[in-house]
């Protein structure tokens, strides 16, 4: 009995380390209070450390603050952080270099918006209405919303192909939260 007690007693020391690192680690907290509601974003800086720092840094020179959900596809994203509203706009700081991961894009899943250079992430992330495993090791994440994913869902939606938004919905303010 006390050798099968000391095996399972080993085995759950050498599994705990593993299942404990299974789980992403905790990151740094944005909240955008928009006009429908308040969305609580968890950032990953395990998978996207440069991306992260980015978003950080502009959420504290209240960068996002009054910027328009400018596109917004339903079934798929809602996309914001330009400031000029038309999709083309980014932050005074040079674009941030791919960092691509092996997770895969869901419902509330946070990416990087860019061009066609995968190195042109700058200030500009869209939140997933649902799975989208096209864009998996094509651009990327850089968090996972926590709350207010009704609120996502309630965002205006954007007409034709492109999710254009006419009298979009905005962030009001983005903060950094616990």
């Amino acid at each position: 009995m006390k050798l099968w007690l000391s095996l399972l007693t080993a085995l759950a020391l050498m599994t705990a380390p593993a299942l404990a690192q299974s789980k992403p680690p905790a990151g740094p907290t944005v909240v955008l209070d928009t006009s429908k509601g308040a969305v609580t974003i968890r950032l990953r800086p395990d998978l996207a450390p440069k991306h992260v720092e980015r978003i950080t840094t502009l959420v504290k020179e209240k960068f996002y603050d009054g910027v328009p959900f400018h596109r917004v596809i339903s079934g798929f994203m809602a996309q914001t952080g330009d400031p000029t509203g038309t999709g083309t706009g980014g932050s005074k700081y040079p674009d941030v270099d791919a960092e691509f991961s092996r997770e895969s894009f869901k419902r509330g899943t946070v990416g990087m918006a860019r061009a066609g250079d995968p190195n042109s992430a700058n200030s500009q992330f869209f939140i997933c209405f649902a799975a989208a495993p096209w864009l998996d090791g094509q651009y990327t994440i850089v968090g996972d919303v926590v709350s207010g994913m009704d609120v996502v869902d309630q965002l205006k939606k954007g007409q034709g192909q492109s999710g254009s938004v006419s009298g979009p919905d905005i962030v009001k303010t983005a903060r950094l939260g616990g």
